[in-house]
């Protein structure tokens, strides 16, 4: 027991060495010499007390422990000597964390006080250049200086004052001293950076656009230019107690206000540059146009003349049926407000009455209705020449329609068919009779286009359909005959097919109803022999002109 007790007591000997090793005095010198202020210096006396306290008091204390220690186990009193050892080493870890929280306190003391003296520096630094700016670059802060030069002597003012509360111990008041100096320089900072561009508008970009502006216009009023308003020179006087204004404001250090000014200064300048631009280059459009305008307007006239004329001798031969003579009636009227506006104008050019932006106006806008009126002219023309190209394509038609008439008429007769049904021949009739009717229509003294246009669509029509019906009436005939040829060979063992055979004949010979007729010899022939239908049919329609 006595040997574990000296083996306990040992390595508590070593952590104390250790712990006492520990450069905690030197971390404590070196915030010291920080000369910390306010909050952070009273953070800082409770840690220095706190290891004063471990240095001191619970040194004491584990020292007196390690004596009872060695004193019971050399009187051989061992099971106290192993409580009195237990009591030391707790103190023994006490002392180490306490030591632990110690340094890491001052460590962060230390970290937090360096970027605390950090940003003071970088202030004073930037202090230091603000007041060599301001004696290097004075002529670039114009009527500002002088309140410049005030809020820098002041942050010097509240630096000093820092120095000295910190010097005579009030670090409270320190601290707060030198937050203003700090917030106030980064704060002159700002305004420094901003005035030499605010003052550069004020001083030359203004002034030098504004002399810009009266020259240009003061040569444009000798060379005769008339502007669409007069109020030109109150504005350029508007712009100049802008400036006037905003240079008092920039004396005052009122940025926000000389910012917003300057804004609406810069814009009413670009708006009397727009005004002579739009004159000058105005100027420029109509003395381009000036001449063809008249030449436009005078061709616009002389070709609504010819297609006036020409309307009026289409309409004798044809119907005109989308107003078109009352649409070229309107092109005439506006052709000829267009040419009364431009001839009042062009003395009010020569004399300098008008604003070469008015007449551009006009100019622009006769353009667009000419162009309009020109499109519009040709479509009519176009019209025209499509009624004596339809009425050509029409006549045409009717050779080939009464062509294809004697041709069916021709074929039909070729089959020496006991008759034809009357549904056929109405239809036929129908058809003729609607060629007769474009052929008369045609003949009229005025015709009228779209009606023949009506006519020919249904010719076509009915061509279309005549033929179909003249070929499905053959077709059913030749098919018939067929079928009771060959049906005649059950003639005599198959009743129905006699019967089948004479009521087709009665259908085919007697009331022309070929394709009644087929459907009879064709239902009986196929109940007899299924497929026989089928066969006989595909074989006329492969061979029809055979058959």
């Amino acid at each position: 027991m006595k040997k574990k007790n000296q083996e306990r007591l040992k390595e508590l000997d070593k952590r104390k060495e250790a712990l006492f090793d520990l450069p905690v005095v030197e971390e404590v010198d070196e915030v010291k010499k920080m000369h910390l202020v306010g909050q952070s210096q009273n953070t800082f006396r409770e840690w220095n007390q706190k290891w004063t306290d471990v240095s001191t008091k619970s040194f004491a204390e584990l020292e007196s422990q390690i004596f009872e220690v060695e004193s019971q186990n050399e009187t051989f009193r061992f099971m106290k000597g192993k409580s009195a050892i237990e009591s030391a080493e707790r103190t023994m870890t006490e002392m180490e964390e306490e030591v632990e929280g110690i340094r890491t306190g001052l460590k962060e003391l230390r970290e937090t006080e360096e970027r605390n003296s950090l940003a003071v520096q970088q202030a004073l630094d930037v202090f230091e250049e603000l007041k060599k700016d301001l004696k290097e670059k004075k002529d670039s802060f114009g009527p500002a200086l002088p309140e410049i030069q005030k809020q820098v002597k002041n942050v010097e003012i509240e630096f000093t004052q820092f120095v000295t509360l910190n010097t005579s111990g009030d670090p409270i008041e320190a601290r707060e001293v030198l937050d203003d100096a700090e917030k106030h320089t980064y704060e002159v900072q700002e305004t420094m950076q901003k005035v030499p561009a605010i003052y550069e508008d004020l001083e030359k970009t203004f002034p030098g656009q504004i002399d810009e502006l009266e020259k240009t216009y003061k040569k444009m009023m000798a060379d005769n230019f008339v502007l669409p308003e007069d109020d030109f020179e109150e504005r350029l006087d508007k712009v100049k107690k802008h400036v006037e204004r905003s240079l008092e404001d920039l004396e005052k250090i009122e940025l926000g206000t000389v910012e917003t000014a300057n804004k609406e200064t810069a814009e009413l300048i670009d708006d009397l540059y727009v005004v002579l631009e739009k004159e000058f280059e105005a100027k420029k459009y109509v003395l381009t146009n000036r001449k063809t305008i008249g030449e436009y307007i005078t061709h616009a006239a002389r070709n609504n003349h010819q297609l006036m004329v020409e309307l009026d001798h289409t309409s004798q031969s044809y119907a005109l049926n989308n107003n078109e003579l009352g649409r070229a009636r309107g092109f005439q009227t506006e052709i000829e407000e267009l040419e009364r506006r431009n001839r009042n104008m062009e003395p009010q050019i020569d004399k300098h009455e008008l604003a070469f932006s008015e007449v551009q106006v006009f100019y622009k806008d006769a353009f667009k209705v000419l162009d309009d009126i020109e499109t519009k002219q040709v479509e009519i023309d176009d019209d025209l020449h499509d009624l004596r190209k339809g009425e050509k394509e029409a006549s045409e038609k009717i050779e080939k329609y009464e062509f294809r008439l004697r041709n069916l008429k021709r074929y039909v007769e070729q089959q020496r068919l006991p008759g034809l049904p009357g549904d056929y021949l109405e239809f036929f009739f129908v058809a003729t009779d609607r060629v007769e009717e474009l052929s008369k229509s045609l003949n009229k003294i005025r015709i009228n286009m779209q009606d023949i246009n009506k006519l020919v669509s249904l010719c076509d029509e009915d061509m279309e359909l005549l033929d179909q019906k003249t070929y499905d009436l053959v077709d059913a005939a030749a098919l018939t005959e067929q079928m009771m040829q060959y049906a005649n060979r059950y003639r005599h063992t198959h009743p129905e097919i006699k019967s089948a055979i004479e009521n087709s004949l009665e259908l085919f010979n007697r009331e022309y109803r070929y394709q009644d007729a087929l459907d009879e010899i064709g239902t009986a022939l196929e109940r007899v022999e299924p497929g026989a239908f089928k066969r006989i049919e595909d074989f006329y329609f492969n061979n029809r002109d055979l058959v």
